[in-house]
This record gives structure tokens, C-alpha cells and sequence, in this order.
């Protein structure tokens, strides 16, 4: 029996972070045994942000790929490839956009969630409100059966299903799949300040950082706001470090911290110490990967030159179905 496919990219809009590997990317190379995988870098979705400086996508692009491999992604399991080198999903993204209504568009709650957290670019663009179009056409490019996400993502994918039954219903064909959601469980990591961890905020620990940045990272980041003298009894149910350590921590040293913050036997210093020498620990072999990598870049090229043409080839064929059903050819 064939496997069932999954379909997910990430923008390369800037240097992956703890948040992107343990938010999508870990469960990436999860699922590559068992499912037949396309990764794909969607370097057109980072126009809607990186539209005035598109000049970085192409460095970010390398980057995303070189934190893919080193995060464990294998090219013999998975098919990893670059959104703009395959024009149909340009093609399908305007085929899309003339049947989705303006209001489905508006009420998406992404549009306005992240024109509210960048306050660094005009997010208002024709592109930017016409994301979910070009989504949709990513997914439906490769019938792609799942796509995974976070509990609190799974609305969005709602969209893309009503832009395939509407599609379904004008052309009176059954020539795209309706992708369903593939929840996963996603850890709540915040960046070194408490808040969400982005890019954008500058707050994020990323996967290309060196170990001394990691630790001088660690030691600037936000604990329990409560506890303002060392002999104060703190709370790791707030504080922003325990996150981490569950992480990356054993449960032994999950316990140590737990007890010992809640009864001052350790100051904020010292879970800090602590949590440097369990990140540490945890991303070297990673690390050690990904400067291997960098010193390969043809390598990784043609990695993503040679997955990005298996998947043109199903990007084509979807397309010739596409248009056989509008009777467009």
C-alpha cells in the first residue's frame, strides 16, 4: 500500500530558531519514515514581508535548507525543494484567486494577528491578504493528504478545503484533494524576553547560534518576574526558563530545578548555568552537522535542485488536470 502524503514549508524569511524546530521541524523528521514527505522553501511567501529587501531570501534560502538537513531531514525520505523554481504554483495560485470570494480572505485571523505583531512593514499588500490562495495552491499542487499543524493552526486549513470545494463545484471534477489537518503537539516557547519567539522580535535563540552565543542568550532571558532577591522562593509554572529544560533537561535535572527554585536553594544564575549546560548538550550534534554543511554549500544545492525537480514533475501533472477540468486545454 502507498504511503499517504504530507505537504509543509517554511518561509525563509530569516535564521531558523528553537521555536521553527520545535514547533514544526522535529516532527518533520518524525514523520518521513512513515509518510511520504514534500518540505518545501517557500521563498514567495517571504515576499510579503521581505518585499523591499527581496536581496536576503536567496542567502535564507541556503540557510533553511542547511538547518533541514542538520535537523535530521533526509533527502533519500523526503522530497525538499524551493517554491518560486516551480512556476505552477504561481500558475495555480492565480487560477485560485479568481473563484475565492474577498470575504473568505478578510476574515482570515492571521491577516490581522500578524499585520498587529510586524510593525516593521506594511503588511496591508494585495500579496500579503492573498496568502491563503497561494497556500492552498502549495498544498493542492502535490495532493497532498495531510499537512501538519499546531491545534491552533487546524482553522486555517479550513480555508484551503472550502477554496478545493469550490473549486470542485464549478468544474464538476474531483481533480484536487481536500488536505486535512495533521495535529501535533506543539511546545509553548516563548523568546529570551517572554514573549513569543520571532524573528521579528529579536528575542529568538536560532539553530545557526554558537555556543557562545546560546549562552550568553540564556543568561539575558526573562525569569519569574516575581522573585526579585535571591533568597525569594520562585515558580517554575512561570517562569520562562523551565520551558526550556523540560526540553532539553533530564528529569532528573528537571526535579533539582523544580524543588530547588520553588524553595530559593538555587538562585536565577543557577538554573541559567544549568540550562546552558543541557542546551549545549542537546544542539551540538546538530551544531556539529550543520558546520559540516556549511562547508558543502554545492552539496545542499544540489540537494534542493534535484528535490525540486521530482516535485515538478507532480506540480505539472496536477496542473494538466487542473486545466483539463476548466476545459482549458
Amino acid at each position: 500500500m502507498s504511503k499517504k502524503r504530507i505537504l509543509s514549508g517554511m518561509q525563509p524569511s530569516g535564521l531558523l530558531h528553537l521555536g521553527n524546530y520545535f514547533g514544526a521541524l522535529k516532527n518533520w523528521v518524525s514523520l518521513q519514515d512513515d509518510y511520504e514527505c514534500f518540505y518545501f522553501i517557500a521563498d514567495w511567501h517571504s515576499l510579503t514581508t521581505l518585499y523591499e529587501n527581496p536581496g536576503q531570501i536567496p542567502k535564507f534560502t541556503r540557510e533553511v535548507a542547511i538547518d533541514w538537513l542538520a535537523a535530521g531531514l533526509d533527502p533519500e525520505k523526503c522530497t525538499l525543494f524551493v517554491q518560486s523554481r516551480i512556476p505552477e504554483h504561481a500558475e495555480l495560485h492565480l487560477i485560485l484567486s479568481m473563484i475565492v470570494p474577498v470575504s473568505w480572505l478578510e476574515r482570515n485571523p492571521t491577516y490581522k494577528e500578524k499585520q498587529q505583531e510586524v510593525k516593521t512593514v506594511d503588511m496591508s499588500s494585495y500579496g500579503f491578504l492573498g496568502y491563503p490562495v497561494l497556500q492552498t495552491a502549495d498544498i493542492v499542487l502535490y495532493n497532498a493528504h495531510y499537512v501538519p499543524v499546531g491545534i491552533d493552526q487546524a482553522p486555517h486549513l479550513e480555508l484551503s478545503r472550502e477554496i478545493v470545494r469550490r473549486f470542485q463545484h464549478f468544474y464538476k471534477k474531483k481533480v484536487l484533494i481536500e488536505p486535512e489537518a495533521k495535529i501535533s503537539e506543539v511546545p509553548k516557547l516563548n523568546g529570551i524576553d517572554g514573549r513569543k519567539m520571532s524573528k521579528s522580535y529579536n528575542n529568538a535563540i536560532y539553530l545557526s547560534d554558537s555556543e557562545k552565543e546560546i549562552t550568553k542568550k540564556i543568561q539575558s532571558m526573562l525569569t519569574d518576574p516575581q522573585r526579585l532577591r535571591r533568597n525569594d522562593p520562585g515558580d517554575p509554572d512561570v517562569c520562562n526558563l523551565f520551558p526550556f529544560h523540560k526540553l532539553f533537561s533530564s528529569e532528573e535535572k528537571q526535579a533539582y530545578v523544580d524543588e530547588n527554585c520553588r524553595t530559593a536553594g538555587i538562585g536565577c544564575g543557577d538554573c541559567k548555568a544549568l540550562l546552558a549546560e543541557s542546551m549545549l548538550e542537546g544542539m551540538r550534534p546538530l551544531m556539529e552537522r550543520r558546520a559540516e554543511l556549511m562547508a558543502k554549500p554545492k552539496e545542499v544545492d544540489e540537494i534542493l535542485d534535484e528535490g525540486t525537480e521530482r516535485a515538478r514533475k507532480v506540480a505539472q501533472n496536477t496542473m494538466r488536470k487542473v486545466k483539463e477540468a476548466m476545459k482549458l486545454k
